[in-house]
């Protein structure tokens, strides 16, 4: 019975929320507004289950003094004071709260993103090597967009704007479409699996 009722819960919810977008009524719709909305107690859960683990996990690094444990304390620490503060404060622009956010929150995530560049960079760099013929094709094609996207290739060429536009309209276009397309059939045959019952992994381990 533990995981019989949620495998049928769940194929019930996912048959309706199915049936619901080929029969075209003002009831099944009203319910199905109902049954998104009580999404939020979903997330909620989420959340204080994903706050319970991040603390749960670094406290036992800080009490078994692992390997940078130090970091798992700066992180403890930061999150109790941020909740502490948000709660007493509360998150209104011109609050302590938010003065965190903007001045240290947000140059941190900067500073992430400006790292994450030079790992780009680094990359690409061995992405381009032409040691293939797929890696010469990726290699050309990349050079024409980038080229062909700033001033400098305009004054090298007329030809490389329209090359990288071509580039990205069809061939850009063509292959993202295939991937949807494989995303989409993905994510049919998983939700298949979910509806039949055959696909478990949100139980948990056996």
């Amino acid at each position: 019975m533990k995981r019989t009722f949620p495998i049928a819960l769940a194929s019930a919810v996912g048959l309706f929320g199915l049936v619901q977008f080929f029969v075209p009524h003002r009831a099944l719709a009203g319910i199905f507004q109902e049954l998104n909305r009580w999404d939020v107690f979903v997330y909620a859960g989420a959340l204080v289950l994903g706050t319970v683990s991040l603390i749960r996990h670094h406290w036992t690094k800080v009490r078994r003094r692992s390997e940078h444990w130090q970091y798992s304390t700066v992180t403890l620490v930061s999150l109790f004071a941020t909740a502490g503060i948000g709660l007493v404060t509360g998150m209104e622009r011109g609050t302590l709260f938010n003065d965190v956010f903007v001045n240290v929150l947000m140059p941190l995530e900067a500073t992430m993103f400006a790292l994450l560049a030079f790992f780009i960079a680094s990359a690409s760099f061995r992405a381009f090597r032409a040691r293939s013929f797929e890696a010469t094709v990726l290699l050309l094609t990349a050079v024409v967009v980038m080229l062909g996207r700033v001033p400098i290739g305009h004054a090298i060429s007329d030809v490389l704007p329209g090359a990288a536009d071509w580039l990205l309209d069809y061939a850009n276009t063509a292959a993202k479409r295939a991937i949807m397309i494989g995303v989409g059939l993905g994510i049919a045959s998983t939700a298949l699996k979910v509806l039949l019952g055959i696909e478990r992994s949100y139980l948990g381990e056996e």
